[in-house]
Formats: C-alpha cells, structure tokens, sequence
C-alpha cells in the first residue's frame, strides 16, 4: 500500500467516526431502503409459487375430457390418462384425478354417480368438507343435497339403481357440458355432466322410450320409472362444498362398474398443476393440438384468472413501493452527505487551497458514501430476510430459504444508490472557492 492510498484511507476513517452521528443517519437511511426493498423482493418472488400452491388446494385448474367420434360412451382409457399427465407434467408438478359419471336412481329419483379413487379425490380438493370417512367397496360419500333430499345419514343405508335408459347419451355431449359449466363457474365438472346426462334421461322418458332388453339382476335395468330397486350402499361419509359436489354420489370406480355391469374410461381428468399462466395456456395448447388423443382439455378459468390476478396486483404493488423507498433513500443519503459537505467546507476549502484536486475530494466523497451504503445495505439485507421469513411463516406457514443473488444484489444496490445520492452534494464540494470559505473562517 503506497503512502497516498494510506493517506487516503487515514482521512476517510477519521471522516467517518469524526461524524459519527452523520455516519448513523447516512447508514440509516441506507438500511432502511435495503431491509425494504429485499422484503418486497423476496415476497414478491416467493409468494406467487406459494400462492399458487395453495390455489392448488381448492381445485382443479385444467380438466381433460374425452371427443367421441363414434358416438360411443367409452371415456378416457388408463393409457391416455397416463399419456395426458406426462403431457401435463413436463410443464411442471401436477395432481389428477379421473372420474366416471353415470346416472342412478335413489327412491326413484335421478342422481349422478361418479366412480372415483377416493385417494386422488382427496390429494386434489383439500377444501372438501368430509363429515365422516371418504368411499370404499360398498360405501359411498353423497353430496349434502343429495344426503338432505334423501334423509340419509352417516351410517345409513341407501338403494342405488342403475338404469341404462338413463345412460343412452353421447359422452361428447356430456364432456361439453363439463367443460363449458367448469369454464364459467371455476369448479369441477362434476355438476355439468349432471345437467347434460338428466336432461337426457328425462327427455327419454318422456318421449316413451323404451329401454333396451337388458339384465334387471341387482336392479341395474327398469322400464318402470317408479322401480326403486338397487343395490344396497352404506352411507360412509357427506361432503359439503356449497357447490356441484354437494348433489352427487361418490363410490368407488369398482362399485360403479358392478353397479352398471360394464368397465369404460373416465368422463374427466382434473387436474390441479403447479404451472400458471403462460407455461399452463402450452399445456392446453399441446394436448389439443393432438388430435389423435380424441380428448380436449380446458382451463378452469375462474380459478387460473383470480390466480393471475392476485399476482399481478402483489407485484404491481411491489413496484409503487419500491420506487417510494427509492426515493425516500436517495433524499435521506442526499441529506445527509450534504449535511456532511457544509460541515467540512473549511476543510475542503484548505485542501483545494494546498493543491487537492477535484477527483480526489469527489472520490473520498464518495467512497465514503458507499462505506454507508455497504454497511446499511448489509444491516438492512439481514432484516428484510428476517422480516419476509417471518410473514411467509405466519401466511403460508413455510420456511424461505435465503435467496443469494437477492441478498448480494439487495447490498449492492444499497451502496449504488448511496453513491447516486452523494453527487449532487459532491458537485457542490467541487464548487467550494478556497479563499472565499477561509476568509470567512
């Protein structure tokens, strides 16, 4: 180390701790703009994931349904199901699950059946309200409307009949009805297949109809419309969601498919995927684009839309606020560095006196500024993680792992804009006329 550069640093040291009470302020501001700046960043990067994580509880946001072209009711097989969820899995982590509808009678009244794996069910709608236990072989879940119509209570028993004259309706039409109910309400499926297979049904009956000659054996096939014969289901649990759900009967897809006699693929996939926005529009827009999977998938919009929404509002707001912080730490550093440069105008005065140049005063000016700049963006850095790492734990009830290129960029940009800050003060220091400040002294 030369002697100026030691001679450099000597004056800088003792600037600072001459001042210190201008060091604390200067330091201050700097550590108050970091500490809120990387809190707004670290939410701001964090908390989009975290909040599309826990829209991801209550629902599907994609749902998949089948394209008849032969008019047959044959649903998505196990092998497209497969091939779909890889197709929407390569845009990122995703939950499904499938379900098959069919329309049953209870004390001869129309209600939809759906054949689930009660597993997946349960992984994707957290938000289900479950009194009881969810459905296993020869139990079943039902709807809170369908258990209040019904009279039917946990531990109950209740007649499900399976009529195929109730059934005779394309699944295309149904899986438009799904997805067109999803699109405009924002939950599953479920009740649009109901209103598209009833109709059905009901326009059936009316027109005289007859049903085909099928087994009438555990009371899968009438032709009397008041035959309240069935099987037998024990009522193991109601749900209540205060929508679609609430007015169908949940069994497992083995029960359903004795119920009925017969084994075809689901009517729909819902899928809860952890990609939004852009990444999830390509998902669509890759699964449709093959046309030879004959299926068709569609956003919940309603639930994908408020998503985006509470997104944008978050950063938006992040941008206003960091600006504000911006410009309350540019005027407080400034401030301060001018409080700094009227105070030592004597010196700096004698100095241009004995030969100082402008460049060296300006650049003790202001390395010193971003000694104040370092230390407060440093400070203010390990509050702004401390104070982001507390809300996520009280909001979201998890940990936020440090972010490093944050937190180095945070300290950096503390210490720049306290550079930014020391020009103009610094502009007027190269300004001082020597013999004017000593002859006032």
């Amino acid at each position: 180390m030369t002697s100026n550069t030691r001679m450099f640093f000597t004056m800088l040291w003792g600037a600072v701790f001459r001042r210190r009470s201008r060091a604390v302020m200067a330091v201050v501001a700097s550590m108050v703009g970091a500490a809120t700046l990387f809190c707004l960043a670290a939410i701001c990067i964090a908390v989009p994931q975290q909040m599309n994580d826990e829209m991801r509880s209550y629902g599907a946001n994609l749902i998949v349904t089948p394209i008849e072209t032969d008019g047959r009711k044959t649903g998505i097989d196990e092998a497209m199901v497969e091939h779909t969820t890889e197709m929407v899995r390569a845009h990122g982590d995703a939950r499904y699950a499938t379900y098959r509808y069919e329309n049953v009678r209870v004390n001869a009244a129309p209600y939809v059946m759906a054949g689930v794996d009660a597993a997946q069910v349960r992984d994707l709608n957290h938000h289900w309200s479950v009194d009881g236990s969810w459905p296993s072989s020869g139990s079943v879940l039902i709807g809170r409307d369908v258990a209040d119509s019904t009279g039917a209570d946990i531990g109950s028993t209740i007649t499900i009949g399976y009529r195929s004259s109730d059934n005779t309706g394309s699944s295309a039409d149904s899986s438009s009805s799904a997805d067109s109910s999803a699109s405009a309400s924002g939950s599953s499926t479920d009740g649009s297949g109901t209103t598209s297979d009833q109709s059905g049904s009901d326009q059936s009956d009316q027109s005289g109809i007859a049903a085909p000659s099928s087994p009438t054996e555990n009371g899968r096939v009438s032709s009397d419309i008041m035959d309240t014969k069935g099987t037998d289901f024990r009522v193991a649990g109601i749900v209540d969601t205060g929508g679609n759900e609430d007015s169908i009967i949940y069994a497992t897809l083995g029960d359903v498919q004795k119920l009925t006699g017969t084994t075809r693929g689901a009517d729909v996939i819902e899928y809860s995927a952890s990609a939004s926005g852009d990444d999830l529009t390509k998902t669509v827009t890759s699964i449709n684009d093959m046309t030879s999977m004959h299926v068709k998938a569609q956003q919940v919009t309603k639930i994908t839309s408020s998503d985006t929404r509470i997104i944008t509002m978050l950063q938006t707001l992040f941008w206003i606020v960091s600006l504000v912080v911006l410009v309350l730490t540019l005027v407080g550093v400034s401030t301060t560095i001018s409080s700094i440069v009227s105070q030592r105008s004597y010196e700096i005065g004698l100095r241009k006196a004995l030969g100082a140049s402008g460049r060296s005063i300006s650049m003790e000016f202001y390395v010193e500024s971003a000694f104040y700049g370092l230390i407060g963006g440093l400070i203010g850095t390990a509050i702004g993680y401390a104070l982001a790492r507390a809300l996520t734990t009280v909001v979201f009830s998890r940990m936020l792992p440090v972010n490093w290129p944050l937190a180095i960029g945070s300290v950096i940009l503390a210490a720049l804009i306290a550079v930014l800050a020391s020009i103009p003060p610094v502009h007027r220091a190269n300004h001082i006329d020597p013999a004017v400040v000593l002859r006032e002294e």
